[in-house]
């Protein structure tokens, strides 16, 4: 388990894209091998022709990650960018990856991103050509579409009709029925008070699911399963997509219990094509929020694929759409689908698609918005390997599996150095996670060959990550992408309350693992006073025998314990005493240099120490957090050094007798001499250190019997 540190010095910086234009993806995979034999290309089944229209500069009317990426075709493509920022934002990494940027207000999102008219006036004033909304904000809003459409600027996503009639679930159920796409048992219609509403639900049959038509993101939606539940759900529900959407409209359907949520990815132009890029698993959410996402689903089987997108593009159609999108389903135990809504946008998870299809969503999406044919067929939509997404959050899982964290990023290094590793993200080290916008860090992505190859590439991409100065959900990710069920891909909306019924515990150590960190930390603590004692006016002197063989230590663990950890040194090597076993650290270590957490891993292994003990940000985390002293000893039977300096002269030898008050060694300090006695009669057992030798304050010189 490398360092991360270790792995930017060592590992070369995985490719991520490039501009490859082809007509089969023969000739792609050609160019690659050609052109990289470590790396595969990412987007070597990405078509365009070179001679096509296209836009010279492009807005992106978004901040983030999302930002990031769009901006980062964009280059690819040689297309100028603007990016759109508040006020906090004006040093932000998407902010200065544009080539140009314009201010549109102050930090709250009303005032800033949702702000029509700045973003507008920036339009006009830079001469962009087309908008890219991302996703949120803006990007699902017809009347910003429609405006964008009066002033000649292209709106880089599907017109305003489609947007508008899919983003009415109520609407959009009644165009997916007229379409034959499969839907779930409910009421066709608004249910207009809670009476009606218990009335349909026994129609039905609990378990229902009472909802808000202009609901998203898990608000405006509850599960009912009796009537007192039906009425309660009701009423709180009617209440919040009020407040959240200004529109409490509600309908009423089947709860599906325990299913999955899969969703398929459709490209549309505006000639009559329409593409299915397969799906995309996304059953692992939080508060009907996804966390964790692969493509493709484990459940799905060929038949069952191409069913789901025969429909998904069926619909897209009927609703004359004409950009990226994705049609959501419910999936049951016996592979049964029905449509849930379609987002008429960039899904935050498109990553993983484009993963195993090698197409660039967001070049198909400016080349249909340039009025552009798709140059793909079904035929050349490959399932090409396995991808996960994990979205690495600034939260506390540990409080109901994500509340947001807020600070400074002091310390922030990404494992995208890592083959077949992506990180989505828009901030870097010393950025700010705050209180206005959403707490998102990265979308950690990463592909192989197959499921498992994907999930262990995963597995060290987490342990690599390295954040610091807020609260992360990374230790959660870590345990799902290793827990029995997820590896075997038994999985479902319900997973993470029946995986943790009382939240998430945390990594819970056993008590050999315990142990092990204990004495990482204390071969740190031991190897940094041996360091530090060779440096004498800044120049090194080698350790002797006369360097301390022994070492009392107690550490204050992170979570109150403390543990006692007898240490020796012998031979170049430190053997430590805990819980009654012995781990050593190699004499491989060089004593003279500075030691890291990762050198113990790597040495250690020799021992009963386990290189997979934990993850690394566990083991960063315990060893940032733990502290050290060495234990209370009998001071009468020491003389230890009241300071740092150099022994002038060393009287003592073992075996020789002394009395108290008897002078035993002299030490120069800050060009003081201290004389140093015996604090009571006796005989030496040990002398640790010679004339000429450095010490450090608390260092053990001569020990009595």
């Amino acid at each position: 388990m490398a360092s991360p540190v270790r792995r930017l010095c060592s590992s070369a910086k995985r490719i991520f894209s490039a501009s490859v234009h082809c007509q089969s993806a023969a000739a792609a995979r050609r160019s690659i091998c050609l052109t990289s034999v470590k790396y595969k290309e990412f987007y070597w089944n990405d078509r365009s022709d070179p001679n096509e229209k296209t836009f010279d500069k492009i807005l992106i009317a978004n901040r983030g990650e999302i930002a990031c990426r769009v901006i980062r075709t964009c280059k690819r493509l040689g297309i100028k960018t603007v990016a759109v920022h508040s006020d906090v934002d004006s040093l932000a990494v998407h902010t200065r990856m544009a080539d140009e940027h314009i201010c549109i207000g102050p930090a709250p999102t009303s005032k800033s991103y949702l702000n029509m008219e700045e973003i507008l006036k920036a339009v006009k004033d830079t001469g962009a050509q087309a908008v890219h909304p991302g996703y949120g904000f803006l990007s699902e809003n017809t009347i910003f579409a429609a405006r964008l459409a009066e002033i000649g600027v292209e709106f880089i996503g599907p017109s305003s009709g489609p947007i508008k009639a899919m983003g009415d679930k109520i609407e959009s159920k009644r165009i997916a029925t007229k379409a034959g796409v499969n839907m779930i048992p409910g009421h066709d219609g608004v249910v207009e008070d809670v009476d009606s509403c218990i009335k349909y639900a026994n129609e039905i049959g609990y378990p229902v699911m009472v909802k808000a038509s202009a609901g998203g993101g898990g608000k405006g939606m509850r599960i009912a399963w009796n009537d007192k539940e039906c009425r309660d759900a009701y009423r709180l529900s009617k209440n919040e997509a009020a407040s959240s959407f200004g529109d409490d409209r509600m309908l009423i359907e089947k709860f599906i219990d325990n299913p999955r949520h899969i969703e398929v990815q459709v490209l549309c132009d505006r000639h009559g094509n329409a593409l299915w890029l397969n799906e995309r698993e996304c059953s692992i959410q939080r508060r009907n929020q996804k966390v964790i996402e692969e493509a493709p689903s484990t459940f799905v089987d060929p038949d069952m694929r191409r069913a789901m997108g025969e429909q998904a593009t069926t619909l897209a159609k009927a609703v004359g759409y004409d950009s990226a999108g994705t049609v959501e389903f419910l999936v049951d135990s016996k592979k049964n689908f029905y449509f849930l809504e379609m987002n008429t946008r960039l899904q935050v998870e498109h990553p993983i698609t484009e993963s195993i299809t090698g197409i660039d969503i967001v070049n198909q999406m400016i080349r249909v918005s340039s009025g552009n044919k798709l140059l793909h067929t079904q035929s050349d939509i490959p399932i090409d390997g396995w991808a996960f997404e994990c979205r690495v959050y600034a939260e506390d899982p540990y409080k109901n599996f994500g509340m947001p964290s807020i600070g400074r990023l002091y310390k922030y290094i990404e494992p995208n150095h890592i083959n077949r590793v992506r990180c989505d993200s828009g901030i870097q080290e010393g950025s700010e996670i705050s209180i206005y916008y959403d707490p998102m860090i990265c979308k950690l992505v990463t592909y192989g060959d197959n499921r498992q190859a994907a999930l262990d590439t995963m597995v060290t991409a987490l342990d690599s990550y390295v954040i610091r100065g807020v609260t992360h959900n990374i230790p959660l990710l870590r345990d799902i992408v290793t827990e029995k069920r997820f590896v075997a891909g038994d999985i479902s909306t319900n997973y993470l309350p029946s995986v943790y019924p009382d939240g998430f515990p945390g990594k819970v150590l056993s008590e050999d693992e315990n142990n092990e960190l204990c004495a990482m930390a204390v071969a740190i603590y031991i190897k940094d006073q041996l360091v530090a004692r060779t440096f004498t006016n800044q120049s090194r002197i080698p350790m002797d025998t006369n360097t301390p063989k022994e070492w009392i230590l107690v550490v204050n663990q992170p979570g109150g314990e403390s543990v006692s950890v007898k240490a020796t040194l012998t031979d170049g090597q430190i053997n430590m005493d805990i819980g009654g076993r012995t781990i050593s650290l190699s004499s491989d270590i060089n004593f003279s240099t500075p030691l890291i957490e990762t050198d113990i891993m790597e040495t250690i292994g020799s021992s009963s120490f386990h290189k997979e003990l934990v993850e690394e940000s566990i083991i960063s985390d315990f060893l940032a957090l733990c502290s050290l002293y060495q234990a209370e000893a009998d001071s009468s039977t020491q003389i230890t050094a009241p300071m740092p300096g150099m022994l002038k002269s060393v009287s003592a030898k073992v075996g020789d007798p002394v009395s108290e008050g008897q002078e035993v060694c002299v030490l120069e300090a800050m060009k003081m001499q201290n004389s140093l006695v015996a604090a009571k009669t006796g005989k030496i057992k040990a002398v640790y250190f010679k004339e000429g030798q450095t010490v450090d304050e608390g260092d053990v010189i001569v020990e009595l019997e």
